[in-house]
């Protein structure tokens, strides 16, 4: 697994906001792990939550490759979500792929699920990525 892929993951500020955990790392496959807490909703679980689960387990995926540097540059460009059911005071997993690698633009996929695999939200996420010179 790339370290900088599981640093976006885990040990980035806003990861470490929300508690997510990667359980998988492969080249163009994460899997992240949201615990549930009540800060991120009371009873069930916020959306902007599951937008930032998102977020995060996209851009790991994006930088799963192990020729990429820290010097290399991305940002997600923008990312459509729909949420399909109610995710109640429960963990969610975060499964992202990589759906196409063009120059410098990404495009993913990203499909959040609770424990018993229930979909709760699907995505599909836009990143630029620039390398270093």
């Amino acid at each position: 697994m790339t370290e900088r892929a599981r640093r976006i993951a885990e040990a980035d500020d806003f990861a470490q906001t929300l508690g997510t955990r990667a359980e998988e790392i492969k080249q163009d496959l994460v899997v992240v792990r949201m615990p549930y807490h009540s800060r991120l909703g009371t009873g069930r679980v916020h959306g902007g939550a599951i937008s930032g689960l998102v977020d995060i387990a996209a851009t790991a995926v994006f930088w799963s490759r192990p020729e990429l540097t820290d010097q290399d540059r991305g940002a997600t460009v923008g990312f459509d979500i729909h949420f399909l059911k109610l995710a109640v005071a429960t963990d969610l997993i975060a499964t992202a792929t990589v759906r196409r690698r063009g120059g410098s633009i990404l495009i993913g996929e990203v499909i959040v699920r609770d424990p018993s695999g229930a979909e709760i939200a699907i995505a599909t996420v836009t990143y630029k990525l620039s390398r270093a010179s």
